[in-house]
């Protein structure tokens, strides 16, 4: 089960990404909400951004918001900034309104590639995209459209799992996939498609080393790593960039 030569042709996946979190939209806080650290990490990520004080005056993206637990992450952790949030399934993104908000955030139904069109332009002072980068059909051109949206000097920050370095976060990483998370997503929703797609495609995701070199040739400056704790560790990660000033 944890072959990395299985057929994974990520055009082909992202095109019905925004679909599958369409169906389990209903769930999903649900689902997450059984995995221990889940909006600890993010709310992590979101303070990695080290942006000063309370975020007045600042303009945030949350791209890849889903039902809006990282824009919760951002809004705890920067509550005077303008946040914009988008997401390209329309119903994840209606769970996301359907919560209190304050009215420095926006949410904008988009793709991330598309969000020019939808109205959505920089300069952004600091971008938090969580769990996204996966779910592109072409990784370095999000990554580079991610930079064009940054001001100058301002940081990124890449929530995502990350188990292609690790033999053993990738053994664990799919030993909690079909323990727990595959089953669990069937029993909630009656349809395991996503949580398969989202085992599969963490397996055939880039490791920590080539993703951080990914945002080195974007021209990003202080590329890092950051780890998480708990089961996840060496799972999910927190990789930190700055648009060159």
């Amino acid at each position: 089960m944890t072959s990395r030569s299985q057929k994974f042709d990520r055009a082909r996946e992202a095109a019905v990404v925004p679909a599958a979190f369409d169906q389990d939209a209903t769930s999903y806080d649900r689902l997450v909400g059984a995995n221990p650290g889940y909006l600890d990490h993010l709310r992590l990520s979101a303070e990695r951004l080290a942006l000063p004080g309370r975020g007045k005056g600042l303009r945030l993206l949350d791209i890849g918001c889903g039902t809006g637990l990282s824009t919760r992450a951002l809004v705890e952790t920067y509550p005077e900034a303008e946040i914009v949030a988008a997401d390209a399934s329309a119903e994840m993104l209606a769970q996301a309104r359907a919560k209190a908000w304050p009215e420095n955030v926006r949410f904008v139904h988009s793709r991330a590639e598309e969000l020019a069109a939808h109205g959505v332009a920089g300069p952004f002072d600091g971008i938090l995209a969580a769990y996204l980068l996966r779910n592109l059909p072409d990784i370095d051109a999000g990554v580079a459209d991610l930079r064009d949206l940054l001001a100058p000097g301002a940081p990124l920050a890449l929530h995502e799992y990350s188990v292609a370095d690790s033999p053993r976060a990738r053994a664990t990483w799919t030993a909690v996939c079909w323990a727990i998370i595959i089953p669990f997503g069937w029993r909630v929703t009656g349809d395991a498609s996503l949580y398969r797609y989202l085992w599969k495609s963490v397996l055939h995701f880039d490791g920590i080393e080539r993703l951080s070199g990914r945002l080195r040739a974007a021209g990003f400056d202080g590329v890092r790593v950051e780890p998480v704790d708990g089961w996840q560790r060496g799972i999910v990660h927190t990789v930190l960039g700055l648009r060159p000033v």
